[in-house]
């Protein structure tokens, strides 16, 4: 496993694939995600997203999307974070997610915020979160959609 922060040209159809893999995620989450890294390789850190990706012989592994939030101090989005399915639950999504943690922590970052849908497919993620330290802040019924709130899960880091 090797970890790397830059962004590569082959990196948006990777991303879609890993994400459409994992049979969570929407169609519309499914753009959001590819759509984010275009916009990082179009802007550069002038987008706002940074990003983690780990990949093995086989390509990626999985990667971390994050950023400041605007007009504050030092509250970062986790946006997105995603493992290949066949190495889900080894350990692979918590080193990522550490990582991402030190490189926001590094650059200042305190206050690391996650939003995650209440529907039923994504309560592994919501226990990941929970096991990894972080504490669900607040809870919108029906923001997605009817019968789809999000939870808002946050931890300090520094």
């Amino acid at each position: 496993m090797e970890f790397r922060r830059a962004v590569h040209p082959e990196d948006p159809a990777a991303v879609e694939a890993l994400v459409r893999a994992t049979g969570v995620f929407s169609a519309s989450e499914i753009a959001v995600a590819r759509d984010l890294v275009e916009e990082r390789i179009a802007k550069g850190a002038a987008s706002g997203y940074e990003f983690l990706f780990v990949e093995d012989e086989a390509g990626l592994l999985g990667y971390a999307c994050w950023g400041p939030i605007p007009c504050t101090e030092r509250s970062h989005d986790l946006y997105w974070i995603a493992v290949r399915p066949e190495r889900q639950g080894g350990g692979v999504g918590k080193r990522i997610l550490e990582a991402a943690e030190e490189e926001i922590a590094r650059a200042g970052g305190m206050r690391i915020y996650v939003e995650t849908s209440t529907r039923a497919a994504y309560d592994p993620t919501r226990a990941f979160y929970e096991r990894c330290g972080y504490a669900r802040a607040a809870t919108f019924d029906d923001f997605y959609a009817e019968g789809d709130g999000k939870a808002v899960y946050l931890k300090i880091v520094g």
